[in-house]
């Protein structure tokens, strides 16, 4: 019988995250949106991200990299740029640590609009009586 070892085979703890989403309402094509996530850990043992991955190119997460103290905060900085998307996006970062459970996901919305050079190309047509 093979045994399985889970990745964080240390002692676990447990974070708090100030918010779990955030909506940035509209937005226009190929910006960048930087968002900040706060938590705080709200464990007995320093808390350890091994990863942050976005749900798709569009959501770049940072974190940091070194162990967060019992007690301390630490941010996920996120930008979503959401290029040529239009309309309501729903975008998630999943977090991998030392907890339990050991992912926990963040979620991000917005209603991207056609900012004003995807509408140069096309003048409005003009009705003349």
């Amino acid at each position: 019988n093979a045994t399985v070892i889970p990745e964080n085979t240390g002692p676990k703890t447990s974070l708090q995250f100030a918010e779990m989403a955030h909506n940035f309402g509209s937005i226009e094509q190929n910006t960048k949106n930087p968002k900040t996530f706060t938590f705080t850990n709200t464990g007995e043992n320093p808390l350890i991200i091994s990863d942050a991955k976005g749900s798709c190119g569009c959501t770049v997460p940072e974190y940091p990299r070194q162990p967060i103290a019992p007690g301390e905060t630490g941010e996920i900085k996120v930008v979503y740029s959401p290029g040529t998307q239009v309309n309501q996006q729903t975008k998630t970062v999943t977090i991998t640590a030392n907890t339990e459970p050991a992912t926990t996901v963040l979620r991000i919305k917005a209603n991207v609009t056609p900012g004003e050079d995807a509408t140069s190309g096309s003048a409005p047509l003009e009705i003349t009586q």
